[in-house]
């Protein structure tokens, strides 16, 4: 079930206590991606995992906006502060739970997100507020995990899959040719740069030339599957040992 196209007495007869809530950010990605890829990405991987998992489930519109000051040279970018980030979606979970959905599922498509994610998750759960869980999904696509960039292959490759006219593919090259080859500006172990200005001309980070739609089709499957079966572990899980009241 949507939530934004269900009625309010649809949830109240709905027979499941689990949601699902995609997480994204509104930032830059290139010249050639938009935005909101990682509000695309963790949608469409929101909703393949839900068509995957075999019981009912509320699907939530997705928190459009992250933690994404690193990307705030580049125009279009929005961000809001750690802090803001987690009351918010710590605020939205609550207001899940007061109608029965005590488990949630956050999927999340932004990097800068996921330390923010795992602290709400935690607070959640040991508050007893809900049994809350972060989920990212290209953590979760077996080797193709090492090529994960900003804007270059993986995400490049699923918004190709899910949104392929959003890709400016007049600029793949120049995009390409700009890119840091690595996240950061490493020394004795420690990232010198705190935005992405600093080690990437155009704000990408590895070559979306090798983001074409059936790697996006096969990156789909695995992280949709991977949510699918982490769906299923909440679902059965006795979550009053994380302390779910």
């Amino acid at each position: 079930m949507h939530l934004m196209d269900a009625t309010w007495s649809d949830v109240r007869d709905c027979e499941t206590d689990l949601a699902v809530v995609p997480v994204g950010s509104t930032e830059q990605h290139g010249p050639h991606a938009p935005l909101g890829t990682d509000v695309l990405t963790a949608e469409a991987v929101a909703d393949a995992g839900c068509e995957q998992f075999d019981r009912e489930v509320v699907r939530t519109p997705a928190i459009p906006v992250g933690v994404a000051e690193e990307h705030r040279q580049f125009p279009g970018t929005m961000w809001v502060s750690a802090d803001t980030f987690r009351s918010y979606v710590g605020e939205s979970v609550r207001s899940l739970a007061s109608h029965g959905f005590g488990r949630v599922v956050l999927v999340n498509g932004h990097g800068g997100n996921v330390d923010a994610l795992r602290e709400v998750g935690a607070r959640l759960t040991r508050d007893g507020d809900a049994y809350a869980v972060p989920f990212t999904w290209f953590d979760a696509v077996g080797d193709h995990s090492s090529d994960m960039g900003h804007g270059g292959p993986l995400e490049t490759a699923l918004v190709r899959c899910v949104a392929p006219d959003l890709v400016r593919e007049d600029r793949i090259d120049e995009a390409s040719e700009g890119a840091a080859n690595g996240w950061g500006e490493w020394v004795s172990y420690t990232n010198l740069a705190y935005d992405s200005t600093e080690f990437s001309d155009n704000g990408v980070v590895g070559d979306p030339r090798e983001g074409d739609a059936d790697r996006g089709e096969e990156l789909l499957e695995l992280a949709s599957s991977a949510l699918a079966e982490l769906l299923e572990a909440v679902a059965e899980r006795d979550a009053s040992r994380s302390g779910e009241t």
